[in-house]
């Protein structure tokens, strides 16, 4: 990929608010947040009220007027709109102000853009750039009239001027590199499921602390910045309790509002780390007065990746600063205080998520009838099948799964408990 350094921008940000209740400021601010993380600098924000956004311009005429005053007043050297615009509002609003519009999907994928440093990450980037950008080719004028900056990293503007049929081709090869590291990666998941070490996937919104937590945890060396998005690509790491309890602690793609459904589709290998995870821990910002908020982000997404049903022990973090609030997690097994960034509350945090896994997951012995054979397949697909031996009586096996599903199976008794 290109990386292109250009000048700071200065960008104007517009919102539209469709609702009296909405969060269309507060949306903004994290817009705001995100402009900083790609590089450029906030002069101005413009909030309209809309029944609706305006289906050819994103905000209406009398607004553009008002942005078209602002831009001459402040030098502004482009707009950010807080929604993905369509083709034809982008090259309406581009024509009418005759100045470079973004939208935040756009900002988004410029920052992924400039975070990407494996092989993965820059393939999974790149996907996401040219499908967003393919359906948009009638709207780069602007780009290409001003040059450089956000929303012009990764594949680089040449890869705007190649037809249709060409991106076309460049997406569907890089599908296919992206399928062959999907491979990888499932082999490295059988891997771990192999070794019997329960997974931990940490999940949270961007900037909760995650990489914090896990370089404190592990010493990963992961990348630690107060800016969304510091890391893209997951890191996986061993650790051993005081009790000699071996877990495997994998950080995960932070979550965020609004995020690009094109960053979902074409991350969704690296994001299902915590699908196939047998634990969530879930970090939250308890320092943010937007925390709740950010919380239903990350169980919608979540529940769209298709872990909405795992366990999930919650870590209310950065408590060195956090003031004392009474913060719940309705969806959490067990929610601990902690500060990755001191230490406070670790190692509570951890006795948590091994009294969860040990609750979870159960480890037994058991003779099937012939006739149950086919249970073999359900203890390979959702467990360990650690010994299988045919005896003249039936099957003896010794597996080790997810008490639930071995319940549900009729491998275990109700009353058994489990033994990791």
């Amino acid at each position: 990929m290109i990386d292109i350094n250009e000048k700071t921008e200065y960008v104007i940000l517009c919102g539209v608010s469709t609702d009296d209740g909405d969060d269309t400021e507060k949306s903004l601010d994290e817009l705001k947040e995100l402009a900083d993380t790609a590089g450029a600098v906030t002069v101005a924000k413009v909030i309209q009220n809309r029944e609706k956004v305006h289906p050819g311009t994103y905000i209406g005429k009398g607004k553009i007027e008002e942005v078209s005053e602002l831009v001459a007043r402040t030098g502004a050297t482009g707009i950010i709109c807080d929604d993905e615009l369509s083709p034809a509002q982008m090259k309406n609003l581009s024509d009418a102000l005759d100045i470079k519009v973004m939208d935040r999907t756009m900002l988004i994928l410029d920052i992924f853009a400039q975070r990407a440093s494996t092989s993965e990450g820059k393939i999974q980037v790149e996907l996401a750039q040219l499908q967003y950008r393919s359906s948009r080719l009638i709207g780069t004028k602007n780009l290409s009239r001003l040059g450089g900056g956000i929303g012009t990293r990764g594949p680089g503007e040449s890869k705007l001027e190649e037809d249709r049929r060409t991106i076309r081709d460049r997406i569907s090869r890089l599908k296919k590199e992206l399928e062959n590291v999907k491979s990888n990666r499932e082999i490295t998941r059988a891997g771990r499921k192999r070794s019997a070490i329960p997974v931990v996937a940490i999940v949270g919104y961007t900037n909760a602390g995650k990489s914090t937590l896990l370089n404190k945890l592990t010493g990963a060396g992961v990348l630690e910045e107060d800016k969304l998005f510091a890391t893209l690509d997951p890191t996986t790491r061993l650790y051993v309790t005081e009790s000699g309890f071996n877990l495997m602690f994998t950080d995960t793609v932070g979550f965020i509002r609004k995020l690009p459904h094109h960053l979902v589709d074409a991350f969704r290998s690296t994001l299902e780390e915590a699908k196939y995870s047998d634990i969530i821990l879930h970090v939250v910002d308890a320092a943010n007065p937007e925390c709740y908020n950010q919380m239903y982000v990350v169980y919608e997404t979540l529940e769209k990746l298709g872990a909405g049903g795992k366990t999930v022990v919650t870590a209310l973090n950065k408590q060195d600063i956090a003031e004392d609030a009474d913060i719940k997690d309705l969806h959490a097994a067990k929610t601990v205080k902690i500060s990755a960034k001191t230490g406070e509350g670790l190692d509570s945090l951890v006795d948590a998520i091994e009294e969860e896994i040990k609750n979870g997951r159960v480890q037994a012995e058991k003779l099937l009838d012939y006739k149950d054979a086919g249970l073999l397949g359900q203890i390979r697909k959702y467990g360990d099948l650690e010994a299988e031996e045919y005896r003249e009586d039936g099957i003896f096996v010794r597996f080790n799964m997810p008490k639930e599903r071995a319940l549900s199976l009729g491998l275990l008794a109700k009353e058994e408990k489990p033994v990791y």
